[in-house]
């Protein structure tokens, strides 16, 4: 595995990082707890030392699965990354979607932030993972009914505390980041970013770049859709928010497909799968400091640890790029 400093924090994370989003099962049509230990196990055993989880993910199951995790493996060997500003258990804020959780029973998801908000989420999250500290706490998404400022007051007696390591944002744009560093400096932003949205290379990431941010970067594999697999007609789970997103309309997903094929061949000669040479491509971009990537099961998490390994050339990365760059979605 390869490590890499987040921002100019004191901590160090492994360049390629579980996302623990799909095995809280919400939105992702369900996941099986004793899958889901094991792929963090997995992980963790593979070089992984970084695992990135919200209380949202599976309105607290998914903290609560990576803190059972967490019980037979050593704490200092782990970086925790959790957030906070979505609350599904409190009508404050703004009102961000209606959702359902795991048992189907319909719930409201607010974007909410507030002083008192931030420190209660901080001590469940604590409570569900087990531990006495968060290693980098995020704000998940703005709150537009909240001052910045008010936000990361509290993130910082938080950290005065002992409680977080490094405070992070998630979903900011640039005036956004630059707003709550009058109060606090941040470690990282944690962004969409795959070979088919790169939206954030346009002003975030030269940002980033010049003032020694870290960048997260969430759905590499783009829910599933660059791994190749999922072909047209592929049938979701209930619950699955995939196949209403844009990639996944018929004719992008033909389009991307089409790219993937061009790049097999290189995968093949590399002994590797195609995720993984996504994956590797991705955290050989420019300010990408690290891929955050499912897994389901332990199969999954052991492929996606092992991308590592693929090496690319410079020549290599510039054909991906020359093709890639002629992908035009709809």
């Amino acid at each position: 595995m390869e490590y890499r400093q987040l921002g100019e924090s004191n901590l160090e994370v492994s360049a390629i990082t579980f996302g623990a989003w799909a095995i809280g099962g919400w939105m992702w049509g369900g996941a099986e707890r004793r899958d889901a230990l094991a792929a963090i196990q997995a992980s963790v055993d593979h070089g992984v030392t970084s695992i990135d989880t919200a209380p949202i993910y599976g309105q607290g199951l998914s903290e609560e699965i990576v803190g059972e995790a967490l019980k037979s493996i050593p704490r200092d060997k782990v970086q925790v990354l959790t957030k906070f500003g979505m609350r599904w258990d409190l009508a404050q804020g703004a009102l961000a979607f209606k959702s359902q959780d795991n048992s189907g029973k319909d719930i409201d998801i607010y974007k909410y932030a507030g002083r008192e908000s931030v420190i209660k989420e901080c001590e469940d999250s604590l409570r569900r993972l087990g531990t006495d500290y968060i290693d980098l706490y995020q704000i998940h998404w703005p709150d537009v009914t909240t001052p910045i400022a008010e936000t990361f007051e509290a993130v910082l007696r938080l950290q005065e505390q002992g409680k977080i390591r490094a405070a992070g944002v998630s979903n900011y744009n640039v005036s956004q980041m630059q707003e709550a560093e009058q109060v606090i400096r941040l470690a990282s932003n944690q962004v969409p970013f795959s070979m088919v949205e790169r939206t954030i290379e346009e002003e975030l990431v030269p940002y980033c770049i010049r003032h020694k941010k870290g960048i997260l970067a969430y759905s590499p594999l783009q829910r599933g859709i660059l791994t190749g697999k999922i072909k047209p007609g592929h049938v979701f789970n209930a619950g699955d928010h995939r196949p209403g997103t844009k990639f996944y309309q018929p004719e992008n997903l033909a389009r991307i497909n089409a790219f993937l094929d061009e790049l097999l061949p290189m995968a093949e000669s590399k002994g590797a799968t195609l995720a993984q040479l996504v994956i590797r491509w991705t955290i050989e971009r420019p300010g990408i400091t690290v891929a955050l990537v499912g897994a389901r099961d332990a199969s999954q998490a052991i492929q996606n640890a092992k991308a590592i390994e693929v090496k690319l050339s410079p020549e290599e990365i510039n054909f991906i790029n020359e093709r890639l760059y002629k992908v035009e979605l709809v």
